[in-house]
């Protein structure tokens, strides 16, 4: 009898700890079709919290606006409609200046690259910028650009008159510095603008075009790098404030900057896929720029930069300081658009 006691005791002492955590079943919730590769994503991102919880988080994908609208992806996540979300901050113009920098025109070359220099970079403004949610990771698409409809925009001054759909705000002051009208909607609702003639054209990276029919109203496409969008997954604190340490230890090992790599890059390889799809559709057409083109749509990007710096300034932030951060993360990341 005391044998069989001391065993039950021993047994109990070697338990697991994780026969007594709280089982966690995630929401994780995107606005882009299920086909997008951002599904698989956050599925692999959830397989890899789950494992290493040793199956006490659990998650269910929640994609196309079913949840919430992509602008409200922030605020869901803050509110916990959803625990983990996947946010542009572009979306609101104004209420997270600092990761903007990202936005600029012509200064990040690469997805992988460009995600893991971009989270390294913003990690620690984040705790300022997004301290509503716990910040997990951020990055971006591989870069991208103009694809219109009515007409060929070869230079900068063919923008204006047109209607455009800009990716984000740095876009949007970019459309309208051009003389161009800026036309706001979600990734999921441009295709249904252009063919209603509410804009003419858009800045999209390729192969969405392709997975959102935007190629079904649009006809000319400049083949050049010119901006990326940032993205970000960020998770409602309460939800994290209730797990374990052993379990927090489980998110934060996948919300890091080597995480942030692991989802841009195979993003990248399918919106750069898109190019040649692109070019192989009757009754499109994809040209590029010359040096002399490109030197046009750089010089009259630069404006951009200072009215990022002085956004920057508003929020009691150093632009000048974060700049000279960002690209050095970008450089040793190889990243770094020349």
């Amino acid at each position: 009898m005391r044998k069989t006691f001391l065993a039950l005791l021993m047994a109990a002492s070697v338990t697991p700890a994780f026969a007594q955590e709280k089982t966690f079943e995630l929401k994780l919730s995107h606005w882009v079709p299920a086909s997008h590769p951002l599904q698989k994503a956050l599925e692999d991102w959830g397989n890899a919290v789950e494992k290493e919880s040793g199956g006490t988080i659990k998650y269910k994908v929640f994609p196309a606006q079913q949840l919430g609208k992509a602008f409200d992806h922030y605020d869901m996540a803050r509110d916990g409609i959803a625990d983990v979300t996947y946010i542009n901050p572009g979306y609101q113009p104004g209420r997270f200046p600092i990761i903007g920098a990202g936005e600029l025109p012509f200064l990040i070359s690469d997805a992988k690259g460009g995600s893991m220099a971009l989270d390294a970079w913003y990690r620690k403004y984040a705790e300022k910028e997004m301290k509503d949610v716990k910040f997990c990771l951020g990055f971006i698409h591989s870069p991208s650009t103009f694809h219109s409809r009515t007409k060929k925009i070869v230079v900068p001054d063919d923008i204006k008159g047109m209607k455009i759909r800009p990716a984000h705000a740095t876009m949007a002051n970019y459309v309208t510095s051009l003389g161009g009208t800026n036309v706001q909607s979600s990734a999921p609702e441009v295709r249904d603008i252009i063919e209603r003639g509410v804009a003419d054209a858009v800045t999209f990276p390729w192969g969405s075009v392709l997975l959102f029919g935007i190629d079904k109203v649009t006809k000319y496409h400049i083949e050049a790098p010119i901006y990326v969008t940032t993205f970000a997954f960020v998770m409602n604190k309460d939800k994290y404030n209730q797990m374990s340490d052993r379990q927090k230890k489980a998110i934060d090992n996948n919300c890091s900057t080597e995480a942030a790599g692991r989802v841009g890059e195979p993003w990248g390889v399918y919106e750069n896929s898109g190019v040649e799809k692109i070019k192989a559709l009757p009754g499109h057409e994809v040209y590029k720029l010359t040096p002399e083109q490109t030197a046009l749509w750089k010089k009259a990007s630069e404006p951009l930069v200072k009215t990022w710096s002085d956004n920057v300034k508003k929020a009691g932030g150093d632009p000048d300081a974060a700049m000279k951060e960002l690209r050095a993360e970008l450089t040793k990341n190889n990243a770094l658009a020349q």
